[in-house]
């Protein structure tokens, strides 16, 4: 199986389909950590990562800006004193698209 976080992110555009359960399903293993969420009817994954202190939480969410930027595709990230939660999906299409398991993938590479 091919490590999520080699791959790039491709350009979503509104009107493509979000995953399936079947195929969230597929995906979710690779990123075990993450949970799967509903927010306002739309899914979501999400991971509160654990750090020392504030200085390496905004560390952190700093390195995640990187790699978002990188990738053209952003998350909601909520820093706080020793802990960084983050949620991927995709605006455009109001869901989960591969593209936020890659990301995820990813922000757990960028967290070691």
């Amino acid at each position: 199986m091919t490590n999520l976080s080699s791959f790039k992110c491709v350009a979503c555009r509104g009107g493509e389909p979000t995953l399936t359960d079947a195929e969230i399903a597929d995906l979710h293993p690779q990123v075990a950590e993450w949970q799967i969420k509903e927010v306002d009817g739309v899914k979501r994954i999400e991971r509160v990562f654990k750090l020392k202190n504030f200085v390496e939480a905004i560390a952190f969410t700093n390195k995640i800006g990187v790699i978002a930027e990188e990738e053209d595709h952003h998350p909601l990230i909520i820093t706080e004193w020793g802990r960084v939660t983050v949620q991927w999906w995709s605006h455009k299409i109001k869901g989960l698209h591969k593209n936020d398991f890659i990301m995820a993938a990813k922000t757990d590479e960028v967290f070691g």
